[in-house]
């Protein structure tokens, strides 16, 4: 604990200083004088324990900034890990809090900057891989072009479509130049859309339900919800068991429209109920890096219902996922 912590303000900390600079000076004078010492020799050493004192006090007002400075330098290195200390109550406290909250930001967008790039990188890497191996093979006629082998060079095509596409979206949606057209629409239509969208990559076996009144009505982009739900059903087909069912159902709930997916399917983890929506963040990686999934259908979800105003997440120790949007 600095000497004047706990003072609540700067005014009242130089308040402090200056009333004790002066009585330590006083005080000197008043004893050489009693002393009798000569006035020069009194004087001067009155201004050094004033000034010795004001060096004692003054530590913990300027400490801060001086720490401040040395961590900015440190984050134009790109070192993220600097701390101040922030035990005073005054503005510089304020300040010093202030400023470890913003390293604290920095550093994780730091982070997810290292993880985007990491996980792009290994994302464009297996299609491009795959694409590279099958045009070898058929230009040295090593395979012939059957239709099987030029599907599967056009799934590795679609695939980078859809990763360079969420990423154009995400990209958009965080630097928030995406609008949102606002209206009344009837939903039913939004979710059978979706589903039939979805019915067509879906695997055999595996039914799509709709359960919604066709009356229902929801207040927002209808082409931006249709994107969550399409994320949300694509996200519960890929994880349904074979010959799983899939359903999606809508309601009107204490004043707000409550779209729910579930799914057949293990359902997250516990305590990753937040983490799903992480950009690349996957619960099973082990099968997702072989069906497709981008790993950012989710975070582009959340972005997108934040942005109306609504709330999306998983219900513990399920595969159900849970839109409520704002009537």
């Amino acid at each position: 604990m600095r000497p004047l912590d706990r003072l609540p303000s700067i005014k009242l900390k130089l308040g402090v200083i200056i009333v004790g600079a002066v009585g330590v000076a006083t005080f000197v004078i008043e004893i050489g004088e009693k002393l009798q010492l000569l006035p020069y020799l009194t004087v001067a050493l009155a201004g050094l324990l004033a000034l010795a004192m004001v060096q004692v006090l003054a530590r913990g007002m300027v400490s801060p900034l001086r720490e401040m400075s040395q961590a900015a330098r440190a984050m134009s290195r790109g070192d993220y890990r600097r701390r101040v200390t922030a035990t005073s109550r005054d503005e510089v406290g304020d300040l010093a809090r202030a400023f470890n909250a913003m390293a604290s930001q920095l550093a994780e967008v730091d982070r997810m900057r290292r993880d985007l790039i990491a996980n792009v990188s290994h994302e464009l890497r297996t299609p491009i891989t795959a694409l590279r191996a099958g045009l070898e093979n058929l230009i040295d006629g090593v395979e012939p072009g059957d239709p099987d082998k030029l599907r599967t060079m056009l799934e590795q095509v679609e695939r980078l479509g859809r990763l360079v596409t969420q990423l154009l979206d995400l990209s958009k949606l965080e630097s928030g130049v995406v609008p949102l057209n606002r209206d009344v629409f009837s939903l039913r239509p939004v979710l059978d859309q979706a589903v039939r969208e979805a019915e067509l990559h879906a695997p055999q076996g595996v039914r799509l339900l709709v359960n919604a009144d066709a009356t229902l009505q929801a207040n927002g982009d209808a082409e931006r919800i249709h994107q969550v739900i399409s994320n949300l059903v694509e996200n519960a087909v890929r994880h349904s068991p074979s010959h799983g069912t899939v359903t999606v159902s809508a309601a009107r709930e204490n004043g707000r429209v409550k779209i729910e997916v579930n799914d057949e399917g293990p359902g997250i983890p516990a305590g990753e109920e937040e983490r799903i929506f992480e950009r690349f963040y996957r619960a099973d990686t082990a099968r997702t890096r072989t069906d497709g999934g981008t790993g950012l259908g989710l975070a582009i979800a959340r972005w997108i219902v934040d942005m109306h105003g609504g709330e999306i997440k998983v219900v513990p120790g399920s595969s159900r996922m849970v839109v409520a949007l704002p009537s």
